[in-house]
Formats: structure tokens, sequence, C-alpha cells
């Protein structure tokens, strides 16, 4: 079933550990210590398991709730709609990094289970392959999903059926863009240089600096300190919500910002807020990414009605702080939309709706009938390559505006 895929692609691919680690305050939540199966504790969706969906068992992978919540509530949410007896919820240590035996470990006891017959990780942090590795020695009937994979492209096709990924590169032209149409005048790039050693994110930042030249638009470089350095989160926090002031007095309030790094937005979002500047979106576009923390929001869960309440409260709170139709983000989070996705396209695999070969139309469906809007995707290429199985998303912007404050 595997496809093994023999491309010679020299750009490497890694977003990063930095990158996607999302606490839900500031200063960000304690860390929870990991555990191999987490059951749902607090159940965001308000639906009742399915009666035998599908035959078996899909084990879902993702980062702590201290790393990132919208990954983690993705994963309760399938809980909620099939049954703790249907899906498994697994987590990856918090530091994986450096924990790369017990992520093998992770995999391994998942495969061991006979009734899994699909695999959702989200994120594929580094370490994914070689614990995926693992689990290929002795299953070959296992569908696995990748999310936001974070190791080299072709190495990643080798081991994963689908893979899905926000497209970092398009980000980078249409970033400077939404900034202009909020009316920028300045494009202000938050990162640091463990960030910008990746390539993906290096190569993200120069189209953004060559779009802005393109529709005259400043693009200021600005350093601020790694979260994973010695002054931690908290630091890298601290920095940001000193440091927009002191480039607001420089460039004037039409300076939009961006950060590379997840700990940064929500600091980054108040510190925007309150120097009345421009925000075009997270670094993983989502309504609730940043949003809710940094404007005193109570996220009281991620059903449809749910979300519809973040973005109205979220445009209440801008419209009082004068600043409403100057920022904006993606619809949907796409972190979410990700692992939801990738379970209801393995259970169609399950039940024989689609064979081996990727069925791009029925994923494209399955996005879109958790987004309520229509989600494209098209495959990672690199100098005329293709991966068909690994697929790119873009979405338009959502610009909180009046129309989007309920009654």
């Amino acid at each position: 079933m595997k496809r093994f895929i023999s491309l010679l692609l020299a750009l490497v691919m890694v977003l990063s550990l930095a990158a996607c680690a999302q606490p839900t305050q500031t200063p960000p939540p304690a860390e929870e210590k990991p555990a191999e199966e987490k059951p749902a504790e607090e159940k965001p969706a308000e639906e009742k398991p399915a009666e035998e969906a599908f035959e078996g068992v899909i084990a879902i992978v993702t980062n702590t709730l201290s790393q990132n919540e919208e990954e983690y509530r993705s994963a309760e949410m399938m809980v909620q709609r099939y049954g703790e007896d249907k899906i498994m919820h697994v987590l990856w240590p918090d530091n994986f990094m450096t924990e790369q035996e017990q992520m093998i470990s992770t995999i391994a006891k998942i495969g061991s289970n006979p009734d899994v017959k699909g695999l959702v990780i989200n994120q594929a942090v580094p370490g994914t392959n070689a614990a995926v590795d693992k689990l290929l020695e002795t299953r070959d009937d296992i569908f696995i999903s990748y999310c936001t994979p974070q190791e080299n492209p072709p190495d990643v096709a080798e081991r994963a059926d689908l893979i899905l990924n926000p497209d970092e590169l398009k980000m980078g032209d249409n970033i400077p863009v939404q900034a202009k149409k909020l009316g920028a005048e300045t494009l202000v790039h938050y990162s640091f240089p463990r960030h910008m050693s990746i390539v993906m994110l290096a190569a993200r930042r120069q189209l953004m600096i060559d779009k802005c030249e393109e529709i005259g638009l400043e693009f200021y470089d600005a350093t601020a300190p790694d979260p994973t350095s010695d002054v931690g989160v908290p630091g890298a926090q601290q920095f940001i919500l000193e440091d927009v002031p002191k480039l607001v007095e420089r460039f004037g309030k039409d300076t939009a910002f961006f950060s590379t790094n997840c700990a940064m937005q929500t600091p980054l979002i108040k510190a925007t807020v309150d120097e009345g500047a421009i925000y075009p979106q997270p670094c993983c576009p989502s309504p609730y990414h940043g949003y809710p923390s940094a404007l005193g929001i109570e996220s009281t869960g991620y059903s449809v009605d749910a979300m519809a309440n973040v973005i109205s409260e979220t445009a209440k709170a801008l419209k009082e702080k004068g600043v409403l139709g100057r920022f904006s983000t993606w619809p949907v989070p796409v972190a979410m939309m990700n692992t939801v996705a990738s379970t209801e396209y393995i259970i169609e695999w399950i039940n024989g709706n689609v064979g081996d070969e990727l069925d791009v139309d029925v994923l494209e469906d399955k996005m879109s009938e958790y987004a309520e809007l229509t989600v494209t995707s098209s495959p990672y290429t690199e100098e005329g390559l293709e991966i068909p199985h690994f697929r790119l998303v873009i979405m338009d912007f959502l610009t909180y505006g009046e129309e989007h404050i309920l009654d």
C-alpha cells in the first residue's frame, strides 16, 4: 500500500518545534506530562458517537494541550464523534526533540494493536519518520496521514499515504498583499536565526520581501529572541510586547506585523491592537490562534456555532478598540481541519469507498465539509517533480468586520 518514491528534491521543508508551539494564554500554561493515551476530558463537539461507522480503530497522535491546543482538541472532536472505542487519542512527549525513543515506543504500541487500521499524526514533528519506520517493520496495512510534516518531503512521502500542509510559500505572496489591503505601508517580519535556518521559512521570507517590493510595501526584518533559548517563552513574549510600540512609533500605525513563532502570536496581537496597527494573520492561521487569549475572549468549544461565536466576539473586541478592518486570519483552524479531514478520509478507505491511490476530490470534500466553504489543494512540487499525495492548502482571508458581529 505504501508509495515508495524516489525524488531528487533539494528543498528540505522543516517547519519547527517553536513555530507550532501554541500556548493558550500569556504567560503560557504549565506543561503537561505526556501520556501514551489521553481520554477526551473536555469534549468540545456536540455530537453523539456514530454506531459502527467503520470497523477497527483509528489512532490520532497530537501534541499535548500546552504545545498546540487546536491539534489536541481536534482529536477530542473525533473521539466525541465516534467514541473512545473507535478513536485512540495518543500524545507526543512535550520535549519530542530530545525524546525520540519515547516517540518510537508510542507508535510501536499503536502498531501492536491489530484493530488499528488508520493513523493520523498531527503534527508530524521531527522524529516521526523514525517512529513510523518501526511500525512499518511489522505493519503495512495501516493508512497513515501526516499533518504539517517537519521532515524532508521525499522521505515523508515514502511513509505516508496522505500528507496535509498549509501552503507556506503561497503565504509569502498572500500575506504582504493582505497587509496592503488592510492599509499597511510597512510589513514587520519577526523571527530568529534558528527559524531562518529552515529552508521553507527562509524561502517564504524572501518571497515576502520580493512581493513587498513589487506592491510598494516597506519590509522590515525584526529579530526576536528564540523562545527555546535561555529567555524562554516568557522572555520572547515580553520582547514582543515592548518592541511593537517602538516600531509603531518609528513607522506609524499603518504597520503590519507577522511572526514565524506561535508563542509570539498572543502578545503580538495584543500589542498590535493596543497600538492601533495591522495584523494580517497568525503564523498558523485560525480564528482561535492568539486572538481569544490576546483579547480576553472565552473560547467555549470548536463546533460550528462556537467558532462563529469566537469570530463574533473577536470582531466586537476589535471594534471596541477601534481597529476593526485591520485584523484578519483564515476562516477556520487549518490544524483542526487537517485532523478531521484525515480521519474522515481514512474511514472512507476502511469502508472501501476509496482505494490506495489518493482520491483528491473525496479529500477536498471532507475539508470543505468541515470548513463549510470550498477548500482546494495542490500537490507539492519542486523543480517540476510532483508528490500527488502531499497536498498544500491555501484559503482566502477572513477580515474582521461589522458583518461578523452576531446580534
